[in-house]
């Protein structure tokens, strides 16, 4: 049996903390909490907890479990929670390790906000910003893998695959050429300067910084984020509860396939062969169903005020109470 890894449990300080961030989507993400029962409300990428206190705020009947990797956002949100301490337990890991292992139940809504965090993004020494003077991408800072290693290490042919792969990048072939160019002179120490060497191969234009998806391509890897949304997904389906709400957030097509793709199985009430003749199953197979046929995304007020919704996906999927 894999040994879970959490989990130290933060004691909440009673203060009041400011804070810049505004969750995306949090209007809709309510809206899609509003009619589940008694239970434990799970906010797997806990952050700045934005989405955990609103939650927590309109859901008197719901206890609350908030996850994250980052000691920081750990910290910050144990004092931003502090007058629901009662109703509030912070584990420290990834959520694909973290939510097998836990004892808490029923877990009756789940939320999981798959982008990166204000608190890292906004952060310069966490080498997450285009400009920023350190190389590092880490969500959790004490991890073995850094952008620096993936940047400096990898051969040409394992930053092809990544940038093609997690980037989609069209010219993955020629960045990860001219970085292997670069480190043979001196090795690449900070995120400005891997984005001098991206604008040299992905000329500037258009709405998004050149160095948007080769970023993001680095970060996934050195986060293993679709492998931790693999990991989330697979322990939702095996201990799923009834009449839970799955929430997920995603913001670009890598995350909002798999989330697509594992909402559409959940959803199958005939599990045959596609190719069968007929069905032999008896059907009835359905876990539950989508709360929408297509994501839900931002309103052009929440636009106006928050830019870093715009390419924010939400899907809801509630699975069968009991009958």
């Amino acid at each position: 049996m894999q040994e879970c890894i959490v989990l130290q449990c933060f004691c909440l300080k009673r203060e009041q903390v400011e804070t810049p961030h505004i969750p995306v989507l949090l209007e809709e993400v309510l809206e899609s909490f509003k009619e589940v029962p008694e239970g434990y409300f799970v906010d797997c990428t806990l952050g700045y907890a934005g989405h955990s206190l609103a939650v927590l705020q309109d859901n008197t009947q719901l206890k609350h479990i908030g996850i994250d990797r980052d000691d920081e956002a750990l910290a910050f949100s144990a004092q931003r929670l502090a007058p629901y301490a009662e109703r509030s337990r912070l584990y420290k890991g990834t959520f694909a390790t973290v939510l097998p292992g836990l004892q808490e139940a029923p877990v009756t809504a789940l939320l999981a906000d798959f982008g990166v965090s204000s608190l890292q993004l906004d952060k310069k020494e966490r080498g997450f910003a285009f400009d920023s003077q350190t190389l590092d991408m880490r969500m959790d800072a004490k991890a073995p893998l850094s952008a620096y290693e993936v940047v400096n290490t990898y051969s040409k042919e394992k930053l092809e695959y990544i940038f093609d792969t997690y980037g989609e990048v069209r010219s993955y072939r020629r960045l990860a050429a001219a970085i292997a160019e670069e480190r043979a002179k001196a090795p690449i120490e900070s995120a400005r300067a891997l984005s001098e060497v991206v604008k040299r191969v992905i000329p500037s234009g258009g709405k998004i910084h050149p160095s948007t998806l080769p970023f993001q391509a680095i970060r996934i890897e050195v986060n293993n984020e679709l492998g931790e949304i693999e990991g989330l997904l697979d322990a939702i389906e095996s201990r799923h509860y009834a009449g839970e709400v799955v929430s997920l957030i995603t913001f670009h097509s890598l995350e909002d396939r798999l989330v697509k793709n594992r909402f559409r199985k959940w959803s199958l009430e005939c599990i045959c062969d596609p190719h069968a003749i007929r069905c032999t199953c008896g059907k009835g197979h359905a876990l539950g169903k989508a709360l929408s046929r297509k994501p839900v995304t931002a309103s052009k007020e929440e636009l106006k005020t928050n830019p870093r919704s715009r390419s924010a996906k939400l899907r809801s999927f509630r699975f069968k109470r009991d009958s």
